[in-house]
């Protein structure tokens, strides 16, 4: 099938798939006029890396789990995939410390410099 069936049985754009291609993470082939021709396991393979795109996987990462994430298009983690699921979640975890704490600090220093009549500045309005 060419990139605009793919993109339209996916919903992913032809530019995305275009950048899953490059990276290797599906599967196509030049026809003689140049342009790339896809088989019907790409439909899962690029539903499954928008899945892992939209779960804060880079191409990078991607490309690292083994084939039996590229094959489902499940919500279901294949065991061999399982650590780098764990060790995506660590890294969102310590990102959200980092961000806690730098929003304790961005409060301390406007709760300093804001007048008792504006208001705390951390209150919605």
């Amino acid at each position: 099938m060419n990139i605009g069936e793919l993109a339209r049985r996916t919903g992913c754009s032809a530019r995305s798939i275009r950048h899953y291609d490059k990276a290797g993470l599906v599967a196509s082939h030049r026809r003689d006029n140049g342009y790339r021709d896809f088989g019907e396991d790409a439909v899962p393979q690029v539903m499954q890396v928008a899945r892992m795109i939209r779960r804060g996987f880079s191409l990078e990462e991607i490309a690292t789990f083994p084939p039996c994430m590229l094959r489902q298009v499940t919500d279901s983690i294949c065991p061999d995939a399982l650590a780098a699921h764990r060790e995506r979640l660590a890294e969102v975890d310590r990102q959200l410390f980092d961000l806690a704490r730098l929003r304790e600090r961005l409060l301390a220093v406007l709760d300093a410099n804001t007048s008792p009549d504006e208001g705390t500045p951390h209150e919605p309005s």
